[in-house]
């Protein structure tokens, strides 16, 4: 398989980004290429900075960057040759069997949407963090910010996307799927939360358990954590606070050193017809490595067909 990365994505690329590659070329077998997509001269000279040599990547040269701040249809129609936009072309013609970009996570969602497309029978492709649990293991968080409003047939097939990502990518048998809201009891919660419940409750394809509270995030309640957009994402930021607070604070304990975002890569963009990742916009060489490997692992498990076949 071949793996896009692209190079220019991201605050601190190309630099990071290439040195990231580097680091996930020595996880990767064989039979897993890395293709750098981006300024094909800055890469090469990072990487003789480095002693590494080019043989073991392959490039494709683009000479447009789609910054950060960039409105995101605009700038994928505006830039067909940007990092970004030549990625997901590519990842359509098949070029390339995942893409992974830590640039403008906007671009990536619309850059999704117009090239690979949202498989048959998917709403809205939502987006994925993970939960790390006080006592060892990690749960999946899903929508965290692709999907700010959602209507419940929205949150009922991000159960089944979370369900299959948590079994497919990190072996998790029969996932327990529950239902973010402001209380236990099936009746509570706003209208969305209201009319998700039942839908998810006489589903055969997913083990619900019911809701759960934001107190519930880091205990064994549940394995997949179904919430829309606007509050998975108040929950990836404020989760994502812990890992520098500790440092701040100088608390030692290797369960607020699982919260570092390198550790797991990036955002897989779920419900659409290839992998694809979308990493941290402060992402270290680090997590890109993770990200690539991320990438390679839903290609590996057989994610996309898996979905497919549960939505047909």
């Amino acid at each position: 398989m071949k793996i896009g990365l692209d190079i220019m994505g991201g605050d601190f690329a190309p630099k990071a980004t290439v040195l990231g590659a580097i680091a996930a070329y020595k996880a990767l077998s064989g039979n897993q290429k890395l293709v750098l997509i981006g300024d094909k001269e800055i890469a090469l000279s990072i990487l003789h900075e480095n002693n590494f040599s080019p043989d073991h990547l392959e490039f494709v040269h683009t000479t447009e960057v789609i910054g950060m701040g960039e409105h995101p249809t605009k700038a994928v129609v505006q830039k067909p040759d940007s990092s970004i936009s030549v990625g997901f072309r590519m990842l359509k013609d098949g070029e390339i069997q995942a893409f992974s970009s830590a640039g403008n996570t906007g671009a990536m969602l619309v850059g999704s949407m117009f090239s690979v497309k949202a498989i048959p029978g998917v709403s809205r492709p939502a987006m994925t963090t993970i939960v790390p649990k006080l006592k060892g293991g990690l749960g999946i968080l899903l929508d965290v910010g692709a999907n700010a409003d959602c209507k419940a047939e929205n949150l009922l097939q991000f159960g089944i996307l979370g369900s299959l990502f948590a079994e497919s990518v990190y072996n998790i048998p029969n996932p327990r799927v529950a239902l973010v809201n402001i209380g236990e009891e099936e009746e509570k919660g706003n209208l969305l939360c209201q009319a998700t419940y039942p839908l998810m409750k006489e589903s055969n394809q997913f083990n619900f358990i019911g809701n759960v509270e934001g107190r519930d995030f880091f205990n064994e309640s549940a394995d997949v954590y179904v919430a829309d957009g606007f509050t998975g994402n108040v929950v990836l930021k404020m989760a994502e606070s812990f890992y520098v607070i500790g440092l701040k604070l100088q608390l030692k304990h290797e369960f607020f050193d699982r919260f570092n975002y390198e550790q797991y890569g990036g955002s897989p963009i779920l419900g659409i017809n290839a992998p694809v990742v979308v990493g941290h916009g402060i992402s270290s060489p680090e997590a890109i490595k993770n990200m690539v490997l991320l990438s390679r692992d839903m290609f590996e498990s057989d994610l996309i067909n898996k979905i497919k076949k549960a939505f047909q």
